[in-house]
């Protein structure tokens, strides 16, 4: 009751001392921008870069449509002047202590305030804090950035040594820097300089938000709820208050549980002049805990720490915190070593993608857009994104999203596919770098691991990297690695542990060891034979691991979204200009595409059928590996497909495209990860059905089992009742192939299988039996009835045949459809929602229903 009483009387207090609090001013209006060797002022807004401010003023076209990134290489090379003028009012200047807080300048910056220099920037990815105290005045004041070139400031540290770093995916000639891989000197991006998905447009820019803080004696500088160790019937957590102060003095320290109305802890303290490290240990009775998606609900708590002086409140910082236990568990089997995440003591199977920045122009990824992407992985039951070593630590919303859907996060380090000449000042740089940005996260529930950085490890000793170093620069070959180790085995190890102790660091992904093995049985992997050594699809049943952390197959997005950045006709092609251009993996990439259509599926009658043909293909070669995953649980437990987002139009390995499409992969992919799979395979001359579930209980329910002739329907069934055990895979039902093929040949017959659990619930699969060339579809009339429905329309659809990858669309309206490019069982009617603002009478007229005998002659 007394600490009720006394939450009551702080949050009173919240409102009464108002004006003792931090002030904030943000200074985001009247911007303007011009080239340095320039004269011409505009517009500009911030957060913002360049790229983006010279496309509003309208002095470049956009640079994703067509070919015009060609056009945009001459903007990294120049150097570029904001400036704004604002007024600070008395409320500011009256308090003790102000400073100019930037929390991103995209990267060489010099920063001045009415005329004095008060900051020199270098890293895109740190937080810059100054003192402006002194500077400020009531009315006028100026700030100034000058961006210097990226390509500038770095090309002499490339000069300067005798020897190259490996920067893979660096396109340096699209920039007209010809060999110069400078990217691996700027602590920035790496996918601004291309990757084999993404343009070259290296960006300058106050690309965060940049406002005055001021306050008077004392503040929070920092809050880490450290959750010390949480079980179902409590919760220990040590609340680490980094407080600083004007001069030493007495105060009082507060956590406050609004969620339950409860004061969890208090403490009078003694500040001392300077920063002071406050601990307040708590615990919590049977917590309501944050479990990921399909497991539970996520749930947050608001929380909020309270800083007052002589009753005066002074500060305040809140948050919503996730109570949990998050760990990875890595202890030796009979195979090798398990690798797998706990949560709350539940072993978890992690579903999910991975994840790259939205658009090469960050400010352009809104909170709604932020918001769509989670939900996309969220509704194809993903429990897990990878953000991907190659682009940014992202913004806060990413991961208070990540946090509200159930979205467990494996954040990488972002370093990716290169070799970095890691010591002396860029390595200290990285040390800050880490600690920003480790600090900035630790609160978050859905933070679960931190890897060094993506391939490199692996890229050194299997890409032939280390072979290359001691064959041209033999004496520089150990620098590099003793380079290596400082940055992954000892500076950011010490980092997570410093700042986030209990979680998970991995030095790189996928992991090898120090001799380069690549070992299955440990770990996690990253699996390219199929797309990178052109085997055939089926190799993805053929490979797993104990946590496939990558693996993919590229398609093209669909047809309505090339229209969108390539819509003269001439550019519909497989490899016209345009197309080569929006595709990134290698000048064979497209056609590579092709020849997995043509060696497994059909020639495409047109470019339109060949975007849709693509998709069915990278779909299919997906549910193949997620598959195959799941079906080996628990010796897998994790697949993490590549990828999750585009950040420009193109062809990639993306299950969305740029506009937010869901290509023929998401929609597989929400089966796949469904928490109940049914899924046959065939082996060793058997059909044989695996049942997999993430449920932490025990289910059962009706098995049914049905041979479908192509052209006639089901032909042979077989029901039974099955025990699915829980949260594993189980072998449930085996048959010899022969038998169940009922006297039909393999390419005139589908496998069609059905699980319903005991709540009706229904779960479906197919297994073809041949490939997708050899099979005898004939073409199947699709009849449909509409209904009006909320936000759209019902369809309700049926086949006199069997039809192989329906594709629903409405000749480039926006629209959603709640499942596309199904199979449809002759004379079984599936229904299906489309999320349209349409009329009826213009939804009808834009409909299209197309199959695979459609887009082939």
């Amino acid at each position: 009751m007394k600490r009720l009483t006394l939450f009551i009387f702080l949050i009173s207090v919240c409102f009464t001392n108002l004006l003792s609090l931090p002030i904030r001013k943000d200074l985001n209006e009247n911007w303007k921008f011009k080239q340095v060797r320039g004269y011409n002022w505009y517009p500009a807004t911030v957060p913002g870069v360049v790229h983006t401010d010279l496309l509003a003023n309208k002095i470049i076209d956009d640079p994703f449509f067509r070919l015009n990134e060609r056009g945009m290489q001459w903007i990294d090379k120049e150097d570029w002047l904001y400036e704004t003028t604002f007024d600070a009012d008395e409320n500011i200047l009256q308090k003790g202590n102000i400073v100019l807080r930037f929390d991103g300048l995209d990267t060489y910056a010099d920063v001045s305030l009415n005329g004095t220099k008060i900051l020199s920037a270098d890293n895109m990815f740190r937080e810059w804090t100054v003192n402006v105290k002194s500077l400020l005045k009531a009315i006028d004041n100026k700030l100034e950035v000058h961006f210097h070139s990226p390509i500038k400031i770095a090309m002499p540290m490339w000069e300067a040594i005798p020897f190259r770093y490996q920067a893979s995916n660096d396109q340096s000639e699209n920039g007209g820097v010809f060999d110069r891989q400078v990217s691996i000197f700027t602590r920035k991006a790496g996918y601004h300089y291309g990757w084999d998905w993404g343009p070259r447009l290296v960006t300058s820019g106050i690309w965060r938000p940049v406002y005055l803080e001021a306050w008077n004696e004392a503040r929070i500088e920092n809050m880490f709820y450290r959750q010390v160790h949480v079980e179902k019937e409590k919760a220990s957590i040590d609340a680490i208050v980094e407080i600083s102060a004007d001069k030493n003095t007495s105060a009082s320290v507060f956590v406050l549980n609004h969620t339950d109305k409860r004061m969890e802890a208090k403490k009078q303290i003694s500040l001392k002049k300077g920063l002071n490290i406050v601990h307040l240990t708590f615990e919590m009775k049977k917590p309501k805990l944050w479990w990921s998606n399909g497991l539970g609900e996520p749930f947050l708590y608001d929380f909020s720490t309270l800083l007052s002086v002589n009753n005066t409140e002074l500060d305040k910082k809140s948050l919503k915190l996730g109570v949990r236990s998050l760990k990875v568990i890595m202890n030796p089997d009979q195979y090798g070593e398990t690798f797998y995440f706990e949560l709350n003591g539940v072993p978890v199977f992690a579903k999910g993608a991975n994840y790259i920045p939205c658009d090469n122009f960050l400010t352009r990824v809104t909170d709604s857009i932020y918001e769509k992407t989670i939900l996309d992985a969220v509704n194809a039951n993903m429990n897990m994104l990878r953000v991907w070593g190659g682009g940014i630590y992202e913004n806060d919303i990413f991961y208070d999203l990540c946090d509200k859907y159930g979205i467990m996060i494996w954040q990488d380090f972002m370093f990716g596919c290169s070799m970095y000449p890691a010591e002396g000042q860029l390595l200290e740089n990285i040390r800050l770098e880490a600690i920003d940005n480790v600090r900035r996260l630790r609160n978050h529930a859905c933070i679960g691991l931190w890897a060094g950085n993506n391939e490199c490890m692996d890229a050194w000793f299997n890409w032939g990297w280390k072979r290359e170093m001691e064959r041209l620069n033999p004496e520089y070959a150990d620098t590099m690695w003793k380079q290596f180790k400082a940055q992954y085995f000892e500076t950011l190890p010490i980092v997570v542990e410093q700042y986030a102790p209990g979680v998970c660091y991995r030095p790189s992904s996928p992991y090898t060891d120090e001799k380069g093995s690549r070992i299955n049985t440990t770990g996690d992997m990253h699996f390219w034979t199929v797309w990178q050594g052109a085997e055939p699809l089926a190799g993805f049943e053929r490979q797993t691991a104990r946590f496939m952390s990558e693996y993919g197959f590229q398609s093209f997005p669909e047809y309505q979204s090339v229209k969108k950045y390539a819509p003269e006709s001439g550019d519909w092609a497989v490899t016209s200009e345009v197309m080569m251009s929006h595709q990134r993996g290698g000048m064979n990439a497209n056609n590579r595409i092709n020849d997995f259509i043509m060696k497994e599926y059909r020639e495409p009658k047109d470019f339109e059928s060949f975007t849709y043909m693509s998709q069915l293909v990278q779909a299919d070669a997906m549910k193949m590996a997620m598959e195959t995953h799941r079906r080996t649980m628990p010796f897998c437990m994790g697949s993490l497909v590549w990828q999750h987002n585009d950040c420009w139009p193109v062809a990639s390995w993306s299950s969305r495209d740029y506009y937010g499409r869901w290509k023929a992969q998401h929609y597989f992919t929400v089966k796949s990860f469904a928490d109940v799979l049914i899924s046959p395979i065939e082996e060793d001359g058997e059909l044989r059905i695996y049942a997999i579930s993430d449920r932490l209980q025990a289910t059962s329910g009706r098995l049914l089992i049905q041979t479908v002739d192509l052209n006639t329907g089901i032909i042979a069934q077989q029901e039974e009742q099955i025990n699915i055990p829980a949260n594993t895979s189980a072998l449930v039902w085996e048959k010899q192939t022969a038998q169940f093929l009922n006297g039909r040949n393999r390419n005139d017959v589908v496998v069609h299988i059905e699980f319903t659990d005991q709540n009706g619930k229904t779960y479906e699969n197919n297994r073809f039996l041949d490939l997708n060339k050899n099979l005898r579809y004939t073409n199947a009339q699709i009849t449909h009835t509409t209904t009006s429905v909320n936000g759209g329309y019902e369809l309700s659809l049926t086949s006199d045949k069997f039809a192989r990858g329906v594709f629903i669309s409405l000749n480039g309206k926006d629209q959603f459809v709640s499942d596309n490019y199904m199979d449809l069982i002759p004379e079984k009617t599936v229904k299906v929602k489309v999320t349209t603002a349409l009329n009826s009478s213009d939804f009808e007229k834009n409909l299209k229903i197309v199959s695979f005998v459609d887009a082939h002659d």
